[in-house]
Protein backbone atom coordinates (compact mmCIF):
# COMPACT_ATOMS: atom_id res chain seq x y z
CA UNK A 1 0.00 0.00 0.00
CA UNK A 2 2.80 2.40 0.83
CA UNK A 3 4.67 1.41 -2.37
CA UNK A 4 1.19 2.20 -4.35
CA UNK A 5 1.08 5.50 -2.84
CA UNK A 6 4.74 6.53 -3.16
CA UNK A 7 4.27 5.71 -6.85
CA UNK A 8 1.07 8.24 -7.51
CA UNK A 9 2.75 10.98 -5.21
CA UNK A 10 5.25 10.64 -7.61
CA UNK A 11 3.16 10.50 -10.72
CA UNK A 12 0.95 13.48 -9.55
CA UNK A 13 4.43 15.45 -8.54
CA UNK A 14 6.02 14.72 -12.39
CA UNK A 15 2.46 16.11 -13.30
CA UNK A 16 2.85 19.07 -11.39
CA UNK A 17 6.04 19.93 -12.91
CA UNK A 18 4.52 19.27 -16.16
CA UNK A 19 1.94 21.60 -15.76
CA UNK A 20 4.23 23.83 -14.26
CA UNK A 21 7.03 23.79 -17.20
CA UNK A 22 4.04 23.86 -19.57
CA UNK A 23 2.70 27.30 -18.21
CA UNK A 24 5.78 28.90 -18.38
CA UNK A 25 6.20 27.56 -22.00
CA UNK A 26 2.73 29.28 -22.87
CA UNK A 27 4.87 32.95 -22.26
CA UNK A 28 6.96 34.11 -25.12
CA UNK A 29 8.62 37.58 -26.10
CA UNK A 30 9.58 38.75 -29.28
CA UNK A 31 12.13 41.29 -29.90
CA UNK A 32 11.35 43.28 -32.59
CA UNK A 33 13.91 45.36 -34.17
CA UNK A 34 10.99 47.41 -35.83
CA UNK A 35 7.31 46.23 -35.58
CA UNK A 36 5.30 47.78 -38.09
CA UNK A 37 1.98 49.90 -36.22
CA UNK A 38 -0.47 49.36 -39.23
CA UNK A 39 -3.26 51.01 -36.50
CA UNK A 40 -1.00 54.52 -36.09
CA UNK A 41 0.90 54.02 -39.98
CA UNK A 42 4.85 53.70 -38.41
CA UNK A 43 7.52 51.75 -38.17
CA UNK A 44 8.21 51.32 -34.08
CA UNK A 45 12.03 50.45 -33.12
CA UNK A 46 13.78 48.01 -30.59
CA UNK A 47 9.93 46.88 -29.50
CA UNK A 48 9.32 43.94 -27.36
CA UNK A 49 5.88 41.52 -27.70
CA UNK A 50 4.75 39.61 -24.73
CA UNK A 51 2.58 36.88 -25.73
CA UNK A 52 0.93 34.40 -23.00
CA UNK A 53 -1.00 31.27 -24.65
CA UNK A 54 -2.29 32.71 -28.23
CA UNK A 55 -2.43 36.38 -27.20
CA UNK A 56 -0.66 39.34 -27.09
CA UNK A 57 -0.47 40.73 -23.50
CA UNK A 58 1.65 43.56 -23.89
CA UNK A 59 3.72 45.83 -26.71
CA UNK A 60 5.90 48.15 -25.73
CA UNK A 61 9.26 49.79 -25.89
CA UNK A 62 12.15 47.74 -25.42
CA UNK A 63 13.57 49.63 -22.47
CA UNK A 64 10.18 49.94 -20.30
CA UNK A 65 8.07 46.29 -20.96
CA UNK A 66 9.45 43.59 -18.71
CA UNK A 67 10.06 39.98 -19.60
CA UNK A 68 8.28 37.59 -17.54
CA UNK A 69 10.46 35.75 -15.72
CA UNK A 70 11.20 31.94 -17.48
CA UNK A 71 9.54 33.67 -20.48
CA UNK A 72 10.58 31.95 -23.93
CA UNK A 73 12.90 34.81 -25.77
CA UNK A 74 12.68 34.84 -29.45
CA UNK A 75 15.57 37.40 -30.86
CA UNK A 76 13.97 39.12 -34.36
CA UNK A 77 16.23 42.45 -33.31
CA UNK A 78 17.47 41.99 -36.96
CA UNK A 79 14.15 42.35 -38.69
CA UNK A 80 10.88 43.75 -39.10
CA UNK A 81 7.65 42.73 -37.53
CA UNK A 82 4.37 42.67 -38.84
CA UNK A 83 1.33 41.68 -38.48
CA UNK A 84 0.50 38.16 -39.74
CA UNK A 85 -1.33 39.05 -43.53
CA UNK A 86 -4.66 38.31 -44.62
CA UNK A 87 -5.91 37.74 -48.24
CA UNK A 88 -9.18 38.35 -48.41
CA UNK A 89 -9.95 36.51 -52.05
CA UNK A 90 -8.54 32.76 -51.89
CA UNK A 91 -9.67 29.56 -53.44
CA UNK A 92 -7.45 26.93 -51.47
CA UNK A 93 -8.73 24.10 -52.66
CA UNK A 94 -8.35 25.32 -56.48
CA UNK A 95 -5.45 23.65 -58.45
CA UNK A 96 -3.75 26.67 -60.34
CA UNK A 97 -2.14 23.60 -62.92
CA UNK A 98 -5.61 22.13 -63.40
CA UNK A 99 -7.93 24.99 -64.95
CA UNK A 100 -10.78 24.29 -67.72
CA UNK A 101 -11.36 20.68 -68.62
CA UNK A 102 -8.62 19.30 -66.64
CA UNK A 103 -10.85 20.45 -63.94
CA UNK A 104 -13.55 17.75 -64.73
CA UNK A 105 -11.22 15.23 -63.61
CA UNK A 106 -10.61 16.36 -60.15
CA UNK A 107 -13.19 14.88 -57.26
CA UNK A 108 -14.00 17.53 -54.74
CA UNK A 109 -12.36 14.88 -52.18
CA UNK A 110 -9.20 15.35 -54.10
CA UNK A 111 -9.79 19.24 -54.28
CA UNK A 112 -10.29 19.02 -50.37
CA UNK A 113 -6.75 16.99 -50.24
CA UNK A 114 -5.06 19.40 -52.29
CA UNK A 115 -6.22 21.81 -50.09
CA UNK A 116 -4.65 21.01 -46.86
CA UNK A 117 -1.09 21.11 -48.86
CA UNK A 118 -2.24 24.73 -49.87
CA UNK A 119 -3.21 25.76 -46.68
CA UNK A 120 0.49 24.77 -45.48
CA UNK A 121 1.95 26.77 -47.85
CA UNK A 122 -0.43 29.58 -47.72
CA UNK A 123 0.42 30.01 -43.84
CA UNK A 124 4.57 29.82 -44.37
CA UNK A 125 4.50 32.44 -46.78
CA UNK A 126 2.78 35.00 -43.89
CA UNK A 127 -0.76 34.63 -44.48
CA UNK A 128 -2.41 33.99 -41.09
CA UNK A 129 -5.90 34.24 -42.06
CA UNK A 130 -7.85 34.22 -45.56
CA UNK A 131 -11.68 34.80 -46.80
CA UNK A 132 -11.84 31.58 -48.93
CA UNK A 133 -14.76 32.57 -51.37
CA UNK A 134 -16.10 29.32 -52.77
CA UNK A 135 -15.27 25.55 -53.07
CA UNK A 136 -16.50 22.62 -54.27
CA UNK A 137 -18.26 19.72 -52.04
CA UNK A 138 -17.65 21.94 -48.81
CA UNK A 139 -14.18 21.25 -48.77
CA UNK A 140 -12.86 24.87 -47.40
CA UNK A 141 -15.60 23.98 -44.38
CA UNK A 142 -13.70 20.55 -43.68
CA UNK A 143 -10.39 22.62 -44.02
CA UNK A 144 -11.31 25.30 -41.78
CA UNK A 145 -12.63 22.46 -39.40
CA UNK A 146 -9.17 20.41 -39.30
CA UNK A 147 -7.37 23.65 -39.25
CA UNK A 148 -9.53 24.98 -35.79
CA UNK A 149 -9.21 21.60 -34.67
CA UNK A 150 -5.44 21.34 -35.11
CA UNK A 151 -5.06 18.47 -37.27
CA UNK A 152 -3.58 20.57 -40.19
CA UNK A 153 -1.14 23.58 -40.33
CA UNK A 154 -3.33 26.58 -42.10
CA UNK A 155 -4.59 29.81 -41.60
CA UNK A 156 -7.61 31.16 -39.96
CA UNK A 157 -10.29 31.01 -42.09
CA UNK A 158 -13.34 32.66 -42.95
CA UNK A 159 -15.50 30.05 -46.03
CA UNK A 160 -17.94 30.40 -48.52
CA UNK A 161 -18.66 26.54 -49.77
CA UNK A 162 -20.52 26.83 -52.69
CA UNK A 163 -20.50 29.81 -54.89
CA UNK A 164 -24.02 31.22 -55.64
CA UNK A 165 -25.12 32.01 -59.48
CA UNK A 166 -27.25 31.61 -61.82
CA UNK A 167 -27.10 28.93 -64.26
CA UNK A 168 -25.31 28.94 -67.12
CA UNK A 169 -24.11 31.89 -65.32
CA UNK A 170 -19.85 32.48 -63.85
CA UNK A 171 -20.40 30.18 -60.90
CA UNK A 172 -22.50 27.29 -62.90
CA UNK A 173 -20.29 24.68 -64.08
CA UNK A 174 -20.49 25.08 -68.59
CA UNK A 175 -18.05 22.85 -69.86
CA UNK A 176 -20.17 19.70 -69.85
CA UNK A 177 -22.36 18.81 -72.98
CA UNK A 178 -26.44 18.77 -72.40
CA UNK A 179 -26.29 14.80 -72.13
CA UNK A 180 -24.86 15.39 -68.29
CA UNK A 181 -27.67 17.55 -67.00
CA UNK A 182 -25.22 18.85 -64.97
CA UNK A 183 -25.66 22.08 -62.63
CA UNK A 184 -23.39 23.43 -60.24
CA UNK A 185 -24.51 22.56 -56.74
CA UNK A 186 -24.68 26.74 -55.91
CA UNK A 187 -26.88 27.51 -58.83
CA UNK A 188 -30.31 29.21 -57.63
CA UNK A 189 -32.05 31.54 -59.94
CA UNK A 190 -35.11 33.84 -58.47
CA UNK A 191 -34.89 35.63 -55.08
CA UNK A 192 -36.77 32.64 -53.27
CA UNK A 193 -34.49 30.58 -54.69
CA UNK A 194 -31.71 32.09 -53.53
CA UNK A 195 -32.81 32.93 -50.19
CA UNK A 196 -32.86 29.29 -49.69
CA UNK A 197 -29.74 28.52 -50.95
CA UNK A 198 -28.10 30.94 -48.66
CA UNK A 199 -29.61 29.41 -45.90
CA UNK A 200 -28.32 25.76 -47.30
CA UNK A 201 -24.96 27.33 -47.34
CA UNK A 202 -25.27 28.15 -43.81
CA UNK A 203 -26.44 25.25 -42.52
CA UNK A 204 -23.80 23.20 -43.85
CA UNK A 205 -20.87 25.68 -42.36
CA UNK A 206 -20.44 28.76 -44.62
CA UNK A 207 -18.97 32.12 -42.46
CA UNK A 208 -19.65 34.07 -45.87
CA UNK A 209 -22.06 34.17 -48.69
CA UNK A 210 -19.98 34.33 -52.39
CA UNK A 211 -22.31 35.34 -55.28
CA UNK A 212 -21.63 36.08 -58.89
CA UNK A 213 -23.10 39.51 -59.81
CA UNK A 214 -21.28 39.08 -63.41
CA UNK A 215 -19.35 37.07 -65.32
CA UNK A 216 -16.16 35.90 -65.40
CA UNK A 217 -12.70 35.53 -66.71
CA UNK A 218 -12.06 31.70 -66.43
CA UNK A 219 -16.00 30.86 -67.58
CA UNK A 220 -16.73 29.32 -70.49
CA UNK A 221 -19.70 31.11 -72.77
CA UNK A 222 -19.80 34.32 -70.54
CA UNK A 223 -18.70 38.08 -70.70
CA UNK A 224 -16.70 39.33 -67.59
CA UNK A 225 -18.85 43.03 -67.98
CA UNK A 226 -22.41 41.18 -68.20
CA UNK A 227 -24.96 41.15 -65.54
CA UNK A 228 -25.69 38.12 -64.46
CA UNK A 229 -27.97 38.37 -60.97
CA UNK A 230 -30.46 41.29 -60.77
CA UNK A 231 -30.53 43.77 -58.24
CA UNK A 232 -33.76 41.84 -57.08
CA UNK A 233 -32.31 38.88 -56.37
CA UNK A 234 -29.14 40.23 -55.15
CA UNK A 235 -31.38 42.08 -52.66
CA UNK A 236 -33.12 38.84 -51.56
CA UNK A 237 -29.63 36.84 -51.02
CA UNK A 238 -27.94 39.81 -48.70
CA UNK A 239 -31.18 40.22 -46.78
CA UNK A 240 -31.32 36.22 -45.83
CA UNK A 241 -27.28 36.59 -45.85
CA UNK A 242 -27.24 39.60 -42.99
CA UNK A 243 -30.21 38.18 -41.43
CA UNK A 244 -28.45 34.91 -40.15
CA UNK A 245 -25.10 36.76 -39.53
CA UNK A 246 -22.80 36.19 -42.51
CA UNK A 247 -21.54 38.59 -44.94
CA UNK A 248 -21.75 38.61 -48.75
CA UNK A 249 -19.13 38.85 -51.51
CA UNK A 250 -19.94 39.76 -54.94
CA UNK A 251 -17.66 38.59 -58.12
CA UNK A 252 -18.54 41.49 -60.68
CA UNK A 253 -16.87 42.75 -63.15
CA UNK A 254 -18.78 44.75 -64.95
CA UNK A 255 -19.99 48.12 -64.28
CA UNK A 256 -24.01 47.46 -63.63
CA UNK A 257 -23.28 44.45 -61.92
CA UNK A 258 -21.12 46.07 -59.19
CA UNK A 259 -23.30 49.27 -58.94
CA UNK A 260 -26.30 46.87 -57.94
CA UNK A 261 -24.54 44.80 -56.00
CA UNK A 262 -23.37 47.80 -53.80
CA UNK A 263 -27.01 49.33 -53.82
CA UNK A 264 -28.30 45.65 -52.71
CA UNK A 265 -25.99 45.83 -49.82
CA UNK A 266 -22.99 43.35 -50.14
CA UNK A 267 -20.03 43.61 -47.74
CA UNK A 268 -17.22 43.58 -50.72
CA UNK A 269 -17.14 43.66 -54.22
CA UNK A 270 -14.18 41.18 -55.88
CA UNK A 271 -12.66 42.08 -58.86
CA UNK A 272 -14.43 45.19 -60.21
CA UNK A 273 -12.29 45.74 -62.49
CA UNK A 274 -14.94 47.36 -64.90
CA UNK A 275 -16.11 50.12 -62.00
CA UNK A 276 -17.18 53.41 -63.01
CA UNK A 277 -17.23 56.40 -61.07
CA UNK A 278 -20.59 56.11 -60.22
CA UNK A 279 -19.32 52.62 -58.12
CA UNK A 280 -16.51 54.22 -56.75
CA UNK A 281 -18.83 56.65 -55.71
CA UNK A 282 -21.49 54.33 -53.86
CA UNK A 283 -18.24 52.33 -52.86
CA UNK A 284 -17.13 54.95 -51.18
CA UNK A 285 -20.75 56.73 -49.40
CA UNK A 286 -21.79 53.01 -48.27
CA UNK A 287 -18.75 51.56 -47.16
CA UNK A 288 -18.22 49.02 -49.24
CA UNK A 289 -14.67 47.03 -49.50
CA UNK A 290 -13.14 46.59 -52.81
CA UNK A 291 -11.36 43.59 -53.50
CA UNK A 292 -9.41 44.00 -56.73
CA UNK A 293 -6.96 40.91 -57.80
CA UNK A 294 -4.47 42.81 -59.84
CA UNK A 295 -1.48 40.64 -59.63
CA UNK A 296 -2.27 37.21 -61.37
CA UNK A 297 -3.11 38.91 -64.56
CA UNK A 298 0.48 38.11 -64.96
CA UNK A 299 0.22 34.21 -64.25
CA UNK A 300 -2.78 34.15 -66.18
CA UNK A 301 -1.26 35.35 -69.67
CA UNK A 302 2.38 33.69 -68.83
CA UNK A 303 1.10 30.45 -67.51
CA UNK A 304 -2.76 29.78 -68.46
CA UNK A 305 -2.45 27.71 -71.63
CA UNK A 306 -0.12 25.58 -69.71
CA UNK A 307 -2.32 25.69 -66.85
CA UNK A 308 -5.18 24.13 -69.38
CA UNK A 309 -7.12 27.54 -69.25
CA UNK A 310 -9.44 27.94 -72.26
CA UNK A 311 -8.79 30.44 -74.95
CA UNK A 312 -11.53 32.29 -74.67
CA UNK A 313 -10.15 33.45 -71.07
CA UNK A 314 -6.87 34.27 -72.47
CA UNK A 315 -8.74 36.32 -74.52
CA UNK A 316 -10.83 38.05 -71.97
CA UNK A 317 -7.63 38.41 -69.49
CA UNK A 318 -5.84 40.09 -72.54
CA UNK A 319 -8.81 42.42 -72.62
CA UNK A 320 -9.38 43.23 -69.07
CA UNK A 321 -6.25 42.72 -66.89
CA UNK A 322 -4.47 46.71 -67.83
CA UNK A 323 -8.17 47.91 -67.14
CA UNK A 324 -8.30 46.83 -63.79
CA UNK A 325 -5.19 47.60 -62.75
CA UNK A 326 -5.83 51.00 -64.31
CA UNK A 327 -9.37 51.35 -62.19
CA UNK A 328 -7.80 50.21 -58.72
CA UNK A 329 -5.69 53.30 -58.82
CA UNK A 330 -8.96 55.27 -59.89
CA UNK A 331 -10.85 53.39 -57.12
CA UNK A 332 -7.99 54.21 -54.43
CA UNK A 333 -7.73 57.54 -55.53
CA UNK A 334 -11.25 58.17 -55.01
CA UNK A 335 -11.26 57.01 -51.71
CA UNK A 336 -13.26 53.35 -51.74
CA UNK A 337 -12.24 51.35 -48.59
CA UNK A 338 -9.98 48.32 -50.25
CA UNK A 339 -8.77 45.17 -48.87
CA UNK A 340 -6.26 42.40 -50.06
CA UNK A 341 -7.49 40.05 -51.68
CA UNK A 342 -5.58 38.02 -54.72
CA UNK A 343 -7.83 34.90 -56.10
CA UNK A 344 -5.49 32.89 -54.94
CA UNK A 345 -5.51 29.01 -56.56
CA UNK A 346 -5.95 31.02 -59.95
CA UNK A 347 -1.59 31.44 -59.25
CA UNK A 348 0.47 29.29 -57.28
CA UNK A 349 -0.51 29.42 -53.42
CA UNK A 350 2.40 30.93 -51.44
CA UNK A 351 2.52 33.84 -54.03
CA UNK A 352 0.14 35.77 -52.30
CA UNK A 353 2.21 38.92 -51.61
CA UNK A 354 3.22 39.21 -55.22
CA UNK A 355 0.41 41.35 -55.59
CA UNK A 356 1.99 44.13 -52.96
CA UNK A 357 4.40 45.18 -55.98
CA UNK A 358 0.82 46.35 -58.11
CA UNK A 359 -0.80 47.95 -55.51
CA UNK A 360 2.43 50.11 -54.62
CA UNK A 361 2.67 50.72 -58.61
CA UNK A 362 -0.74 51.59 -58.95
CA UNK A 363 -1.47 54.09 -56.44
CA UNK A 364 -0.88 53.29 -52.88
CA UNK A 365 1.71 53.96 -50.46
CA UNK A 366 3.87 50.62 -49.04
CA UNK A 367 2.04 51.34 -45.55
CA UNK A 368 -1.25 51.65 -47.16
CA UNK A 369 -0.83 48.15 -49.20
CA UNK A 370 0.19 46.61 -45.85
CA UNK A 371 -2.82 47.97 -44.39
CA UNK A 372 -5.20 46.45 -46.91
CA UNK A 373 -3.27 43.58 -46.42
CA UNK A 374 -3.55 43.72 -42.29
CA UNK A 375 -6.81 45.84 -40.60
CA UNK A 376 -8.66 46.36 -43.76
CA UNK A 377 -8.96 42.41 -44.81
CA UNK A 378 -9.21 41.62 -41.22
CA UNK A 379 -12.19 44.41 -40.55
CA UNK A 380 -14.18 42.31 -43.97
CA UNK A 381 -14.03 39.35 -42.19
CA UNK A 382 -15.66 40.93 -39.29
CA UNK A 383 -12.13 39.69 -37.27
CA UNK A 384 -11.16 43.26 -36.41
CA UNK A 385 -11.00 42.44 -32.34
CA UNK A 386 -8.81 38.97 -33.32
CA UNK A 387 -6.47 39.93 -35.93
CA UNK A 388 -4.83 42.40 -38.24
CA UNK A 389 -2.24 44.59 -35.82
CA UNK A 390 0.08 44.07 -33.16
CA UNK A 391 -2.10 45.27 -30.21
CA UNK A 392 -2.95 43.57 -26.82
CA UNK A 393 -5.86 41.24 -26.69
CA UNK A 394 -5.42 40.09 -30.21
CA UNK A 395 -3.70 36.62 -31.35
CA UNK A 396 -0.40 36.63 -31.92
CA UNK A 397 -0.29 36.13 -35.16
CA UNK A 398 3.14 37.88 -36.31
CA UNK A 399 5.42 37.39 -39.15
CA UNK A 400 9.18 39.04 -39.93
CA UNK A 401 11.37 39.75 -43.05
CA UNK A 402 14.43 40.76 -42.78
CA UNK A 403 14.28 43.85 -45.23
CA UNK A 404 12.03 46.82 -44.96
CA UNK A 405 8.99 46.64 -46.95
CA UNK A 406 8.26 49.87 -46.35
CA UNK A 407 11.13 50.31 -48.83
CA UNK A 408 10.76 47.36 -51.21
CA UNK A 409 7.43 45.55 -51.14
CA UNK A 410 9.37 42.12 -52.77
CA UNK A 411 10.53 41.76 -49.27
CA UNK A 412 6.84 40.33 -48.14
CA UNK A 413 7.39 37.76 -50.64
CA UNK A 414 10.67 36.49 -48.47
CA UNK A 415 9.15 35.92 -45.13
CA UNK A 416 11.24 34.07 -43.21
CA UNK A 417 9.01 33.75 -39.59
CA UNK A 418 6.02 32.94 -38.72
CA UNK A 419 3.70 32.91 -35.68
CA UNK A 420 0.21 31.92 -35.23
CA UNK A 421 -1.76 32.27 -32.24
CA UNK A 422 1.55 32.17 -30.36
CA UNK A 423 3.18 28.95 -31.89
CA UNK A 424 5.90 29.50 -34.03
CA UNK A 425 5.38 27.53 -37.81
CA UNK A 426 8.62 28.82 -39.50
CA UNK A 427 11.54 29.87 -38.42
CA UNK A 428 14.02 30.89 -40.48
CA UNK A 429 14.89 34.12 -39.26
CA UNK A 430 18.35 34.64 -38.63
CA UNK A 431 19.28 35.79 -34.97
CA UNK A 432 15.74 33.89 -33.89
CA UNK A 433 16.04 31.25 -31.00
Amino acid sequence: MKMKLFVLGAMFGALGLAAGASAADKIVVVKAGKLVDVVAGKVLTDQTIVIEGERIAAVGPRASTAVPAGARVIDLSGATVLPGLVDAHTHLTGNPTQHGYASLGVSDIRSALYGAHAAKVTLEAGFTAVRNVGAGGFGDVALRDAINDGELSGPRMRVAGYALGIQGGHCDNNLLPHDFHYVEKGVADGPWAARAKVREMAKYGADVIKICASGGVLSKGDEPGAQQYTLEEMQAIVDEAHKLGRRVAAHAHGASSIRDAILAGVDSVEHASLIDDEGIKLARERGTYLVMDIYNDDYILQEGEKAGMLPESLAKEKALGQLQRDNFRKAYKGGAKMAFGTDAGVYPHGDNARQFRYMVQYGMTPMQAIQAATINAADLLGWKDRIGSVSVGKYADLIAVKGDPLADPAELTRVNFVMKGGAVVKDQAAGAR
